[in-house]
């Protein structure tokens, strides 16, 4: 029987194996710490953290999530150890809650390998802290027990290993904020919550100030080489002149018109001024009801929300959360038939009476037969959720709309250039390897919050095979350009702007789609005198907007200012960058989402690292994808590797130039 366990209450502990529970609903950190007889932490070879995941008898989350399994085998631990203190902590420097009092009460419990409840605690109580010691495993008479403890500091990690008596606390909190920004590089993010109010919210925090803030004007330079673009100039032939907002264009609220950025990071409100806060409608009962006995049949729109787009987007990541933890509970129960399985063979080789006759081989034939027993149950239910998933994924595919769909899902063939921004966006696909029929549109919502990293670099892919360098920048190069042409064709008429970086030029070929259909704001910047002006006049337009916002007066921009949501893709870096450019992109990757510039990196990591911690703080800021599939993404609950498929055009379809061409029609338009 679980125990519920309150502040400071204890309870006995009959397994040496555990697993210890944490929920939280946002994504927190969790570390393992072991200590002395006074509780002291002797050094960092003491703590298991998302730096260094395991330690003597315990095994963390590599990263933060809103779900975590810890591993902790008392056995194991050495002698000296009497405890074994399980901390919790919000992620610093992300946009996430900066405080516990502002979430939801995490959620720990100690579970057998079986998954059984032993004890449980619900941490309440939480304000200003951000980060907390859950519990605790301690030894007593040589017996252990478990104890809720929930001692909050608001001081974050640094405190609380301080208090621990650890002597390098700052530093290794340091390492394990660094761990845990390195991996948001890695990491899907998290679908909505499910709960029936409609307001969307997003928390922001304080921007920093970047090294660049001032602006800076171009700076001269060598003639720029000859464009293998072609003699495009702005508002010369094939290039549309210098963009303006189209008559009665209203000014982009994310970017222009934002409220003022809160001093100490707080909550702001981007709900839509004319809805409610009220429950959204249930989706339509479009479905006819089941036959008893028999799963419902899946209809696409089955999600709360106030438009079908809504509801879509919602079910799509209802599909991602069901497909995460079914995965997780057939992993999770095939590891305990297999430690099962390790334990009754380990008994069988101890038991000197096995040896005699036929016992020893009857007894491990037992237990291989048990074994296969419960992984073919857990495979079993796997299977029966899994057909229920693809069912539901045969029914949405069809009916997503263009801003979600694939580029050969029909919906494409009757685009229209639409006249308000979508939700989100599709980036790709996303399946993990029990699943490999289902595929899950990876969705992420605009206006986007983190630039994306098009890792150019030779990789070998999921299904083994590898792509030298030359190939994968080309790739590289296809899959930024789908993502840009999709990124155009989701929003209206003159709301998207799209600048290029491409200082050797090696990118003419994959860039064309762009170029020919004239839907750039100007041919794509050459040389190093082509990367200063663009980064100059992006730093400055962030810089603008920036003093606008925070000084109230985002209407008294100048004439003629786009208004528009700005995207650059920066081709071949870091070939052509020098170090004030570097920080120009830093900047940009910081600063601009919040006002309306995003960034597009394509880049070979690999070649990338030369320029060390300077590049560092760039690598993390961005979501890294890739030209073919990988298995590099992780979900926020439990850390599942998800390979990742880019969204890209199909061999010889012409579905990307006619799109763009009506994009490029449609700003002539509007101009």
């Amino acid at each position: 029987m679980t125990a519920e366990l309150v502040r400071g209450q204890n309870h006995p502990l009959s397994q040496a194996r555990l697993e210890i529970r944490i929920s939280a609903g946002t994504p927190i950190v969790a570390v393992a710490a072991l200590g002395d007889e006074n509780g002291r932490i002797h050094g960092v070879e003491w703590v298991a953290h998302p730096g260094a995941p395991t330690q003597p008898g315990l095994e963390v989350s590599r990263q933060a999530a809103a779900d975590h399994r810890l591993a902790v085998d008392l056995d194991a631990v050495p002698e000296t150890v009497h405890r074994v203190s399980v901390l919790l902590a919000l992620p610093v420097g992300g946009t996430g809650p900066a405080r516990f009092g502002a979430v939801a009460a995490p959620f720990v419990a100690v579970t057998g390998l079986d998954g059984d409840e032993v004890a449980s605690y619900t941490i309440t109580g939480l304000e200003a802290e951000s980060a907390v010691v859950a519990l605790e495993l301690y030894r007593r008479q040589d017996a252990w027990k478990v104890r809720a403890v929930g001692q909050g500091y608001a001081g974050g990690l640094a405190e609380l290993l301080t208090d621990q008596g650890l002597p390098q606390a700052h530093q290794l909190a340091g390492t394990i904020n660094d761990a845990v920004a390195q991996g948001l590089a890695r990491s899907v993010q998290a679908p909505p919550p499910r709960t029936a109010d409609g307001d969307r919210s997003r928390q922001t925090a304080a921007p920093a100030l970047g090294p660049d803030q001032g602006g800076t004007a171009p700076q001269p330079g060598p003639v720029p080489p000859v464009s293998p673009y072609g003699d495009q100039t702005p508002g010369g032939p094939g290039q549309p002149a210098p963009q303006q907002p189209y008559p009665g264009a209203a000014p982009d609220s994310n970017a222009v018109t934002q409220p003022p950025v809160p001093t100490a990071g707080g909550s702001i409100d981007y709900s839509h001024p004319r809805r409610q806060n009220a429950a959204p409608p249930p989706p339509p009962p479009t479905a006819p009801p089941a036959a008893p006995g028999q799963p419902a049949q899946p209809v696409a729109g089955d999600a709360t929300g106030w438009s079908m787009e809504e509801r879509l987007y919602n079910q799509v990541w209802g599909m991602f959360e069901d497909l995460a933890r079914t995965t997780a509970a057939y992993r999770s129960a095939v590891d305990f038939a297999e430690s099962r399985m390790d334990k009754e063979l380990e008994q069988v080789l101890s038991d000197p009476r096995s040896r005699i006759g036929g016992q020893g081989d009857a007894a491990r034939e037992a237990a291989r037969a048990r074994h296969t027993q419960l992984v073919a149950q857990a495979r079993e239910a796997l299977d029966r959720d899994l057909t229920q998933l693809a069912a539901e994924a045969d029914v949405v595919e069809p009916a997503l709309p263009p801003a979600y769909a694939r580029w050969d899902n029909p919906a494409w063939h009757a685009y229209r250039v639409p006249m308000e921004i979508p939700m989100a966006l599709r980036l790709g696909d996303l399946h993990l390897p029990e699943a490999d029929r289902i595929r899950i549109p990876m969705l992420v919502r605009l206006p986007l919050e983190r630039g994306l990293w098009i890792d150019s670099g030779a990789a070998g892919s999921s299904d083994g095979s590898f792509t030298d360098s030359p190939t994968m920048s080309r790739l590289a190069m296809e899959t930024a350009v789908a993502h840009a042409a999709r990124l155009l064709a989701v929003y209206p008429a003159g709301e998207f702007t799209v600048h290029v970086i491409d200082p050797a030029g090696s990118g003419a070929r994959p860039l064309a789609p762009l170029v020919q259909t004239g839907v750039l704001a100007a041919p794509p910047a050459l040389g190093a005198a082509g990367v200063a002006d663009v980064l100059g006049r992006l730093t400055q337009r962030v810089d603008l907007v920036q003093m606008a916002v925070r000084g109230g007066a985002a209407d008294s921009l100048p004439p003629g200012f786009d208004t528009a949501q700005q995207l650059l893709i920066v081709n071949d870096f870091p070939h052509g960058f020098d170090d004030r450019a570097v920080n120009q992109l830093r900047y940009l990757a910081d600063e601009g989402p919040a006002f309306g510039v995003h960034l597009m990196m394509v880049a070979d990591r690999e070649e990338s690292s030369g320029y060390g911690p300077l590049l560092d703080p760039l690598w993390r800021s961005l979501l890294r994808l890739t030209p073919v599939a990988d298995d590099h993404l992780a979900d926020p609950w439990v850390g599942h590797a998800w390979t990742y498929e880019p969204s890209l055009v199909p061999p010889g379809s012409q579905v990307l130039q006619q799109v763009l061409a009506q994009v490029a029609a449609a700003r002539t338009t509007f101009m």
